[in-house]
């Protein structure tokens, strides 16, 4: 890849890491592209090379935050035992909770979003999720695989509320 082109792509990736935290920080509909260029550190006009409107920056940033927690229950899935599945993608997820707390805040607000594309990107994010444990959990020989994959969801986005709402006593067993 020409150096032109390494340039282009990693201004891309930092335009939508800086769309996630402004996002998450102050919303969606309150953001501007003005204040992600701010935050990364370009001119608002050189966003629109990229993205033609705010909304395919949001779908962008909702685009990658699916394919990190995808892609690190797909290794988890790839490589934990049958008895260490669940608990290791609590653990993942945990893990994901942490490190890219913005990346979560960012689905959480675009759940209440009711543009048609945005609810599109979040039901196939949710929907990717849904099927990769439910899938795991009956390779796995877990019982009520339906039932568990369900209450694994529901475990998730408590995690989401408790950390949203820094209410630790959320996650309390």
């Amino acid at each position: 890849m020409a150096k032109i082109e390494t340039t282009a792509v990693n201004r891309k990736s930092d335009i939508i890491s800086a769309a996630i935290e402004v996002f998450a920080e102050i919303g969606y509909f309150r953001a501007t592209t003005a204040q992600v260029a701010e935050r990364a550190q370009i001119s608002q006009p050189y966003i629109f090379r990229f993205f033609s409107t705010k909304e395919a920056l949001l779908l962008a940033a909702l685009e990658a935050s699916w394919d990190r927690l995808i892609d690190s229950f797909r290794k988890v899935v790839e490589s934990a035992s049958p008895e260490q599945l669940e608990s290791d993608l609590i653990q993942a997820y945990e893990g994901i909770l942490g490190t890219y707390q913005n990346e979560v805040m960012l689905q959480m607000q675009a759940q209440t979003i009711r543009e048609d594309s945005i609810r599109e990107a979040m039901r196939n994010g949710f929907g990717e999720v849904r099927r990769m444990v439910l899938e795991a959990f009956r390779a796995a020989g877990i019982p009520n695989a339906e039932e568990r994959t369900m209450l694994f969801l529901a475990r998730g986005m408590l995690c989401n509320i408790s950390v949203a709402l820094a209410m630790p006593e959320l996650k309390e067993i």
